[in-house]
């Protein structure tokens, strides 16, 4: 008998359908992957469980019983925890507060020897006795405030554990000790669904995968039975031959020059020329200073050398607002705190840059023009939204990417800096966004694109620097273009061939 099935659940959100008699089932003592494109309806499916969300119709059934899920305490006390992508801990608490608060705090004295011990007892069973039960939560890493959360949710009895992109932020080192949890959990019986874009994640850690696509089942399959290109080719429901689309853009002149720039300990003497048509790819480690780099440029952080020249002249950039007038534009890492305003309509967010085509003489937005070329976007962009007055922070994480990328467009840049374009976005919002890259590149924008994925280096740019320690260790092109040599550059190995 299966721990979990939803059955036929179907649910709307302004007259759109986000679920489609969608159904999904996974047992005790499995990690279960969900997989789909950015809105495919995998967050709805986990919020409808978690009770966050009503459904229109269908059905869950837990161990077998139906189950009335109309809040997220219905779902607790069913045993039901998922752990988002944005943890729901109170930093300023400790660990033990956070994860026992509520069987221990519901009288007017708490003991808290006793709410510490068994903290960590639970810690410890769980594989991390170095865990101070007694440390504030917002002092730990990323990684161990995870942990936190998920002890959090097997004090409460917890038998179906959802994670939602769990290693998002994570790194290597840290991505193998959840692995070691989840297993160790699996092994004693929880249900676990997991949810990622990352497929090495899934071939490595999961038993089962359930594709969803268009809000409906496309259908389940044993792990082993697939491989990466045929999960992708159901996720996005074509083929990969066409995954980076071919590019066939004419390089032009030099757009953006820079010589010896330093900007603190991680820019450290950069140099790089990017011409019109051509996109330049940054490559290396966590913390080698890519981002830095195009912060630098942008003149988001302050510049201690160096010079940047745009199309052979010099130029000063103290501000973002002073790159954007120059003609360059960034798109940032964080998109959901730095690249769209959440909760704003998607025709605001288009349009948020210092260069406004659509403001009048008088310093008025002409609202007709504004619209007109945003739902021209909209379409070109293939966004998906209900319209452009819908709210950024409604849509799917690689639709809100897209609009990030609006405002550019736009603001009509020709230099364009792209810090990860593509993280946290399915492959096939992946491939709409490449789409987007090459035809700016063959209108004639320069194109700096940093990411930490080798294969989407090699499969876009024309040319690869890589990055260690703040400095430029080499560049690779044409046939050098290999994962071998962009890790022994960013290695600080010289045997490049």
């Amino acid at each position: 008998m299966d721990r979990l099935e939803m059955r036929t659940i179907s649910k709307e959100f302004g007259g759109i359908a986000a679920l489609r008699q969608a159904s999904f089932s996974a047992g005790g003592g499995e990690v279960h992957a969900l997989m789909g494109e950015n809105g495919a309806g995998k967050s709805t499916m986990m919020k409808i469980l978690a009770g966050a969300y009503d459904h229109e119709g269908g059905e869950i059934l837990i161990d077998g019983i139906a189950a009335s899920i109309q809040s997220p305490q219905d779902a607790i006390r069913k045993g039901v925890s998922v752990i988002y992508q944005e943890l729901s801990l109170a930093r300023h608490l400790s660990v033990a507060e956070n994860i026992l608060i509520e069987s221990f705090g519901q009288t007017v004295f708490v003991n808290r020897r006793a709410m510490n011990k068994r903290a960590a007892e639970l810690l410890a069973d769980m594989g991390f006795p170095d865990i101070d039960p007694m440390q504030e939560v917002g002092d730990l890493p990323i990684a161990y405030q995870q942990v936190v959360e998920i002890c959090k949710a097997l004090s409460r009895d917890c038998s179906i554990l959802v994670l939602d992109e769990p290693t998002a932020v994570l790194t290597t080192h840290e991505t193998a000790k959840l692995f070691d949890l989840v297993r160790r959990l699996r092994a004693r019986g929880v249900c676990v669904i997991y949810i990622s874009h990352r497929l090495d994640e899934i071939f490595a850690l999961c038993d089962r995968v359930t594709v969803l696509k268009d809000g409906a089942t496309v259908g389940t399959w044993e792990t082993a039975g697939l491989d990466a290109d045929r999960l992708t080719s159901l996720m996005i429901g074509r083929d990969l031959s066409d995954f980076f689309p071919v590019r066939d853009a004419t390089l032009g002149d030099v757009a953006l020059e820079v010589r010896g720039l330093n900007a603190g300990p991680q820019v450290q003497g950069v140099s790089f020329a990017v011409r019109r048509g051509e996109v330049l790819g940054i490559g290396g480690l966590v913390g080698a200073g890519r981002t830095e780099t195009l912060r630098a440029i942008f003149g988001a952080d302050p510049v201690q050398g160096g010079e940047v020249q745009l199309h052979g002249q010099p130029v000063t950039l103290r501000s973002p607002g002073a790159a954007v007038r120059a003609g360059i534009g960034l798109l940032p890492e964080d998109r959901k705190h730095q690249g769209v305003l959440l909760n704003m309509p998607i025709r605001v967010n288009a349009v948020l840059t210092p260069v406004n085509p659509h403001r009048g003489p008088l310093g008025l937005i002409r609202d007709w023009a504004e619209r007109a070329q945003t739902e021209t976007l909209r379409r070109e962009l293939r966004l998906k939204a209900a319209s452009i007055d819908a709210e950024a922070g409604t849509l799917s994480g690689g639709n809100q990417q897209k609009v990030a990328l609006m405002k550019w467009l736009v603001s009509g840049c020709d230099v364009l800096l792209l810090d990860e374009p593509t993280r946290g976005v399915d492959v096939g919002a992946k491939v709409e966004i490449y789409r987007v890259i090459n035809d700016l590149a063959a209108k004639g924008a320069a194109i700096v694109m940093v990411s930490s994925e080798m294969l989407e280096l090699i499969g876009m740019c024309d040319r690869i620097l890589v990055m260690r320690g703040g400095q430029v260790t080499g560049e690779v092109s044409g046939p050098a273009m290999t994962e071998a040599n962009i890790i022994e550059l960013a290695m600080g190995a010289a045997n490049v061939h």
